[in-house]
């Protein structure tokens, strides 16, 4: 892992359920904005503690979603594979994100058109392998064109259940051998390809990740998650992690939790566990 993680937050000052693209969302039920700032600012302030650096992009009015950052795309190496969101209500954060990544000095390279990827919402490493979701908001092909195109082994897996409409909502890379995951929230393929593939697993019960706890953070060997899952925490300690629960309430309403609001600009999560001597 990089000695110094960089994370890319946006301030959710124009954040609300404005819209209703996923199970979770409810324009009737509404969003306290005091307290998601308060939650936003909790996640911000604990990734620092554990020595993340945190950059904020600029939040834009009419773009409720621009907080969720994980959807900004996919890094890797010097390249930034923006999203192409499914559902118009997103797809005017796109230019802000890719506006972002060349300020920065990424190689924007855009999926071709009429191809569906939701970045890091559907596209995780765990050591040099992407794992990738499909169905509900990205689609088989751009994951293998992003394969193609990053020149790494990719695996898409079809998600079943459109709760977990995000692959980052039911998985998330631990360490290089490691990961923790819902099963119910793929089909049997996907949780034979997981199980095969992946040497250290945890299995999150039903409950817990109906709570968004796969939906986690990972700084070092800290694991920040929604609070609510103790047999989660419990798992992640005999593993040898620290579970760090917060509260991301008023996040969850829209369909996110810890994961939905970083993204890695240092590589996405286990992209920064490569081998240390692979070509550059």
């Amino acid at each position: 892992m990089a000695d110094k993680p960089r994370v890319l937050m946006c301030p959710p000052d124009y954040f609300g359920v404005e819209y209703e693209i996923n199970p979770w969302m409810s324009v009737a039920r509404g969003v306290d904005h005091a307290r998601a700032a308060a939650q936003w600012g909790a996640l911000r302030d604990t990734l620092g503690e554990l020595g993340a650096e945190v950059e904020q992009m600029a939040p834009v009015a009419g773009l409720p979603d621009l907080v969720f950052t994980a959807n900004a795309g996919l890094v890797y190496r010097d390249v930034f594979i923006p999203s192409r969101f499914r559902f118009r209500a997103r797809q005017g954060e796109t230019a802000h994100f890719e506006a972002w990544a060349r300020s920065r000095g990424f190689r924007v390279e855009p999926p071709p058109d009429g191809m569906s990827f939701e970045g890091a919402g559907d596209a995780l490493f765990c050591g040099a392998t992407l794992f990738a979701g499909y169905r509900f908001r990205s689609d088989v092909q751009s994951h293998q064109w992003v394969g193609e195109r990053l020149g790494v082994e990719v695996l898409p897996m079809e998600l079943v259940d459109p709760r977990y409409y995000h692959l980052d909502t039911c998985f998330c890379p631990i360490a290089p051998d490691a990961a923790i995951y819902y099963p119910g929230a793929f089909d049997e393929y996907g949780r034979a390809v997981i199980r095969a593939r992946i040497p250290r697993l945890i299995e999150v019960r039903p409950e817990e990740a109906h709570g968004f706890s796969c939906n986690a953070v990972v700084v070092g060997r800290t694991v920040v998650l929604n609070r609510g899952a103790p047999r989660l925490a419990e798992d992640l300690r005999a593993m040898g992690f620290e579970a760090r629960p917060l509260d991301f309430s008023e996040f969850i309403k829209s369909g996110g939790s810890a994961k939905c609001l970083t993204l890695r600009v240092d590589g996405e999560e286990a992209a920064a566990w490569r081998d240390p001597d692979s070509p550059p």
